[in-house]
C-alpha cells in the first residue's frame, strides 16, 4: 500500500535465511528430501502447497537452501529419469531385433 505523502510503497516481507546456508537443525541429506516432494506431488499438490508442508511438518524451511534447487526443479528432473529409463529400454529392444536381423555386430553395446 502506498504512502500518503510520498512515493513509496514501503518495505514489508519475512525475513529469510542466509541465502546457501543450511539450517543446523534439518538432519535430512538433500536426496532424501526429494522422496517426499515426488510423492506429495503424486497425490496431486501444487509446490507451494509441498513448501507449506515441508515447512510446518518436516522442519525444512527453504528446500532450495537444503538441496541446492527448487522444488520445480526436482519435480522435472525427476520426470526426466523417468523418460530416460523409457529411452534406454527402447533402444535396448531395438538393439535386440537389429542383432537379430544382423544389421549390428553381437557384441554391438
Amino acid at each position: 500500500m502506498g504512502r500518503m505523502y510520498s512515493r513509496g510503497k514501503g518495505f514489508s516481507a519475512s525475513a529469510l535465511l542466509c541465502k546457501g546456508i543450511s539450517p543446523s537443525w534439518v538432519t535430512r541429506p538433500p536426496q532424501d528430501v526429494g522422496e517426499p516432494i515426488c510423492k506429495f506431488a503424486k497425490k496431486g499438490w501444487t509446490p507451494s502447497h509441498i513448501g507449506v508442508i515441508l515447512r510446518d511438518s518436516h522442519g525444512i524451511v527453504q528446500v532450495k537452501s537444503v538441496t541446492g534447487s527448487k522444488i520445480l526443479r526436482i519435480l522435472k528432473a525427476h520426470g526426466s529419469k523417468f523418460r530416460l529409463i523409457l529411452v534406454e529400454s527402447r533402444i535396448h529392444r531395438l538393439a535386440r531385433y537389429y542383432k537379430k536381423t544382423k544389421k549390428l555386430p553381437p557384441v554391438w553395446k
